[in-house]
């Protein structure tokens, strides 16, 4: 998660979702306004992206996607990056000075709206949305447009 005490500013975003598309969305434990997709940071600078979405969406759901897993060839690296600047309330989990984040898109398919298992320090609660009202109900705007863009992804 960090070198040495300080979180790695490169990051995934995993749109977990169905055929049907409708999405999952998970309640940040601490910030309980925050609806948003799997997100997570590098845990070392050499971590691969797609490794570190495996990592992050076991950690957070449950779910495992790892390679020889039956979802392995449901993970997609939709080959999106975004920049954006890091939330004033977070900056202090970074080296001082760093501001930004690249984030690296993923997808992950699912044959049915499962039930996660959440992390309770990470997440509170889980529900499922068609993709336009979860794009709407997230706060983060790089997760919103990445959940719009899913029709095109998903084929």
């Amino acid at each position: 998660m960090a070198i040495g005490s300080w979180k790695i500013p490169e990051s995934v975003l995993v749109v977990i979702y169905t055929p049907a598309l409708d999405v999952l969305l998970i309640r940040r434990a601490d910030a309980a306004d925050f609806w948003q997709s799997v997100t997570g940071s590098k845990d070392h600078p050499d971590e691969p992206f797609r490794s570190t979405a495996i990592r992050e969406v076991a950690e957070e759901t449950g779910f495992d996607c790892s390679d020889g897993s039956p979802l392995a060839a449901s993970l997609h690296d939709w080959q999106l990056q975004n920049v954006y600047e890091i939330y004033p309330r977070w900056r202090s989990r970074y080296a001082p000075g760093v501001l930004h984040n690249t984030e690296r898109v993923f997808g992950l398919c699912l044959p049915a709206a499962w039930e996660p298992r959440l992390a309770p320090r990470e997440h509170t609660h889980w529900r499922w949305l068609p993709y336009r009202a979860a794009a709407d109900a997230c706060f983060s705007p790089s997760n919103a447009e990445a959940i719009l863009l899913l029709p095109q992804f998903a084929r």
